[in-house]
């Protein structure tokens, strides 16, 4: 077997051919958009290469025949936040051989311990985890949109080389058709008219507004986190261009309390309706089938992509208001039938609360895996989200004290 790394057309076709060729027949796979695929590996066209790397091969039998890919990457700014520096792999397709797999593996192990790595994740993202993170390990339906699908075989090979969970992702499935429970409505509709509350979808035109309160919501919702990092402004530009392409921007939530931003809630719609129907390709003809579909309302479901409320404000029913606006939104437009709420750590009980007070039901499950490189360290998994704002602050005062 041969490893080849990928960096001209015949490399890049075969990494995207050994998909095609491993998914033959599963009606539940929806093969991705090559271009979408291509742009996670291009400097010019991926932010996180600013202050990361990242790199892809292909594998190929003793005949030449591509039998399985596999990408490697470092996000620079959340890699050392760890307890071992922790670079991830993924875009991970193999044929059901274990060797084939271990082959692929090394390759990645050892050329993010060169760029100094002592650990690794897998199957993620070079990116935000929103996309294209984690392995499926219950659930094998439809491939929703952004949500990785892959052969139920790939878990085995993952915990045979010596990956284990770090934690698991939970989707929740919701029917549209189904009303919400009385009581979560009134609660939600109590807080959606409480005056210093202030609840508004995105607008595109003023793009620049949003992306400045994104910043100030995350850097304060997500800071529970152990591995929290400042965002970078040019990652979140990044992501507004995608949600461009992507989002119908009455699907993006921002609350306000006096003018303050408090929360935010993103949805989409799922775009596998439609890109299924393209076989990966990008070109004019494409294009005019996108419209076309789009056009007579092809697609049914959407995903929620995610939702960050400041500490401050959650327990306050924020989260049942986001619904209670979206609702009105949802009615206009009643040819989406079912939402995915995906997805929830396993780390974060309250999340998990709030999707199953909206009546939704437990999906898919998803797992980030790590690998570490000392075969002799303790495994740790992900921590409980169980910070509240005073641990946070008193951690702030100590550090600064420190930094004194």
């Amino acid at each position: 077997m041969q490893i080849i790394e990928v960096k001209d057309s015949k490399t890049i076709k075969a990494f995207h051919q050994v998909a095609y060729d491993i998914y033959r027949g599963d009606t539940n796979w929806v093969p991705p958009l090559k271009s979408l695929e291509d742009a996670t590996f291009d400097p010019s066209k991926n932010a996180y290469f600013k202050h990361g790397s990242g790199i892809r091969w292909i594998l190929n039998d003793e005949k030449g025949k591509t039998i399985g890919r596999i990408g490697a990457f470092i996000n620079g700014n959340k890699a050392y936040t760890f307890k071992q520096p922790t670079g991830g792999c993924g875009f991970f397709e193999c044929i059901e051989n274990q060797n084939a797999a271990n082959l692929l593996f090394d390759t990645a192990k050892i050329w993010l311990s060169e760029q100094g790595m002592e650990a690794m994740d897998g199957p993620v993202n070079f990116g935000e985890n929103l996309l294209n993170w984690g392995l499926l390990a219950e659930g094998f339906t439809q491939q929703g949109f952004g949500m990785p699908y892959n052969k139920p075989y790939y878990l085995t090979l993952f915990e045979n080389y010596g990956f284990q969970i770090y934690f698991k992702q939970f989707s929740y499935h919701l029917d549209q058709s189904k009303p919400f429970p009385e009581r979560f409505w009134k609660i939600a509709e109590w807080v959606a008219k409480k005056p210093d509350f202030r609840f508004e979808h995105l607008r595109f035109d003023n793009i620049e507004k949003y992306i400045l309160d994104f910043v100030k919501i995350y850097q304060q919702a997500w800071a529970r986190h152990d591995n929290h990092q400042m965002v970078d402004l040019d990652d979140v530009r990044g992501m507004m261009r995608i949600a461009r392409l992507i989002a119908d921007e009455k699907f993006i939530w921002y609350a306000y309390y006096k003018d303050e931003p408090v929360l935010l809630f993103g949805m989409i719609p799922d775009w596998n309706q439609i890109v299924k129907k393209l076989h990966g390709k990008t070109n004019l003809w494409s294009l005019l089938k996108f419209i076309w579909y789009r056009k007579i309302k092809t697609i049914t479901r959407t995903r929620i992509l995610l939702m960050g409320v400041v500490p401050k404000f959650q327990g306050t029913g924020l989260e049942s208001a986001v619904f209670w606006h979206l609702d009105k939104v949802m009615k206009s437009k009643p040819w989406y039938k079912e939402v995915e709420l995906s997805w929830v750590g396993d780390y974060n009980p309250k999340m998990m609360a709030i999707y199953t007070s909206v009546g939704s039901i437990p999906a898919k499950t998803h797992y980030t895996m790590r690998y570490l490189f000392d075969r002799n360290a303790p495994f740790e998994r992900a921590p409980m989200l169980m910070k509240d704002l005073q641990t946070i602050r008193k951690e702030k005062v100590s550090a600064s004290e420190k930094g004194d």
